[in-house]
């Protein structure tokens, strides 16, 4: 026993020893950051890596073979459950991330109809699906300059859940429309197919934003080259290519970083500060694909776009940066069934080098293939399958799935495991840095709050101020209100008083008033977007005030 009780202390000694170095180096990473919580921010940057996961930071280090940008952060892990699940879908984290509030799967920015989950306060019935306000939506009230970046279309779960409200995450014409009439300044993405004239409510988006004075760009030169205070760009009818690909496929296309570094420079031109959410979101397509080399180097695209976030923040003093996941994904391990008397003498070699043969993830590597798939060879080659022994040559010969059976060969000859197709209910890694930085283990609520605060407002009373009930405010005030769904995609909210009609579009910033017959209409524009749920128009305060 006392040789068994030396060891334990001396294990508990180097652990120790451990912690402190991390804690130490956290902490001088941290000194030029002004790191008291009780500090405010003048800007603020929050990256989330969709769908990534510990062991994929850990794979994307020894691949590139040296430090990431995000180790320089480490502050402490993120809980990330949803209001009805230990595993939760992207748009109920993104509205964790983004509005402090758990919500179901597919929701996004509105409150839970269903509350499951131990320790998540209950919503009262009247208030499920109610808009509930976000962190860009506070930061363009205190007069801050805002903006979103995203690999995937804008109008996906994550963006959305920091520029929109909506029942349902699949809904992209009426996100989209919210994010065009929110007024940000920089948006920077995919998504085009939804801003034009194949919507189904027939508007084009385009014409709005042009209306708008944004310099709507569609290429990396062309964003690069502009020197507009307000840039829309839009690289991709839906997602834009992985990072691997890109020189290949999309070489039009910028990457994340150079999109990420265009929105700061441009942000923060603001004297009052900006707001900027940037999401790398295809390392989770690669997770559900089971995709190795796809989520390792959409990861370390990702790190090179928290690298510039903190080149600017070291220099400025004054911006939070805060990057995380909001989920895990495939249940990737670094080892597998084949490791499983090996594992303590497999080199990291056995885990890397297969993975630095492929020269294009999955999705790039079956764009090359031919309807007679007779390169299937050249195909397997492009994603690191060389030299193919006869039974990986009869696996993909045979195959009914050959994006699944790529990924099953390349896995097992990286050594490379996955517990899932889907999502995994695993805390994650928090990384931050600045003023107010958040440290320890969190909810995801706390970031959403953590990052209000710093700004200098309350989620909370923005919600009130926000999202008030337009019907039964103005019928309180003697107006005979109705929702117009007479054109079921462009609701209206029409209210009459004696000789006064209010006219307010679900989606948009305007309020239109007309008095009698007359063919005179007064329209004012807003610094908000009205909201239908299905149920119940939610406008904010100064929406009412002018109706009223």
């Amino acid at each position: 026993m006392p040789g068994l009780k030396k060891k334990w202390l001396s294990a508990a000694l180097v652990g120790t020893l451990a912690l402190s170095s991390i804690s130490f180096a956290t902490v001088n990473a941290q000194a030029k950051g002004k790191d008291k919580k009780t500090e405010e921010a003048k800007n603020v940057i929050m990256l989330v890596m969709d769908g990534s996961s510990d062991n994929v930071s850990t794979i994307a280090r020894w691949y590139k073979g040296e430090s990431l940008a995000l180790d320089n952060i480490l502050t402490g892990a993120v809980r990330t459950y949803s209001a009805e699940s230990a595993v939760t879908d992207s748009a109920p984290a993104a509205t964790a991330l983004a509005t402090g509030n758990k919500s179901n799967s597919g929701y996004v920015g509105v409150l839970p109809s269903l509350v499951t989950t131990p320790g998540v306060k209950p919503v009262a019935k009247e208030d499920a699906y109610k808009p509930v306000a976000n962190v860009l939506e506070g930061a363009k009230r205190t007069g801050r300059a805002t903006g979103i970046v995203s690999t995937s279309e804008i109008q996906h779960a994550t963006p959305a859940g920091f520029s929109s409200h909506a029942t349902s995450r699949s809904n992209y014409d009426d996100i989209a429309e919210q994010q065009v009439y929110q007024n940000m300044d920089v948006v920077l993405g995919g998504g085009s197919d939804s801003l034009n004239k194949t919507r189904k409510d027939g508007d084009n988006l385009l014409e709005v934003i042009e209306d708008k004075n944004y310099d709507f760009v569609t290429t990396r030169d062309e964003l690069l080259k502009s020197k507009s205070k307000k840039i829309w760009g839009s690289f991709a009818p839906s997602s834009m290519a992985y990072d691997l690909d890109r020189e290949k496929t999309k070489p039009e296309e910028p990457t994340i970083a150079e999109m990420t570094k265009k929105a700061i420079d441009t942000l923060s031109k603001d004297k009052d500060g900006f707001f900027l959410m940037v999401e790398g979101s295809k390392i989770d397509w690669a997770a559900h694909s089971n995709d190795p080399i796809g989520m390792v180097t959409d990861f370390l695209a990702f790190d090179d776009a928290v690298a510039e976030a903190l080149k600017f923040a070291e220099k400025d003093e004054e911006t939070l940066v805060i990057a995380v996941t909001d989920h895990g994904n495939s249940g990737i391990t670094i080892g597998n069934t084949n490791t499983n008397s090996t594992y303590d003498k497999t080199p990291v070699s056995a885990y890397i080098d297969p993975l630095k043969e492929a020269t294009m993830t999955v999705e790039g590597a079956l764009s090359l293939l031919n309807k007679e798939k007779s390169n299937l060879t050249e195909v397997a080659e492009s994603y690191g399958l060389k030299n193919l022994s006869a039974n990986e040559l009869k696996a993909l010969q045979s195959s009914k799935n050959l994006g699944a059976t790529l990924v099953q060969l390349l896995s097992a000859r990286a050594n490379i495991g996955f517990t899932t197709g889907g999502h995994t209910g695993d805390d994650v890694f928090l990384y931050s840095y600045g003023p107010a930085h958040p440290t320890g283990l969190i909810d995801n609520t706390d970031i959403a709050h953590t990052m209000a605060g710093a700004m200098g407002f309350q989620l909370e009373d923005l919600s009130k101020d926000l999202f008030v009930d337009a019907q039964a405010e103005l019928e309180k005030q003697g107006y005979t209100v109705k929702i117009d769904t007479t054109n079921e995609n462009n609701p209206e909210l029409v209210a009459t008083k004696k000789n006064r009609t209010i006219i307010i579009p679900e989606n948009r910033n305007t309020a239109t008033i007309q008095v009698g017959n007359s063919k005179v209409k007064f329209t004012r524009d807003f610094n908000t977007v009205s909201f239908y749920n299905g149920d119940k128009f939610f406008i904010s305060e100064e929406m009412l005030k002018f109706a009223k």
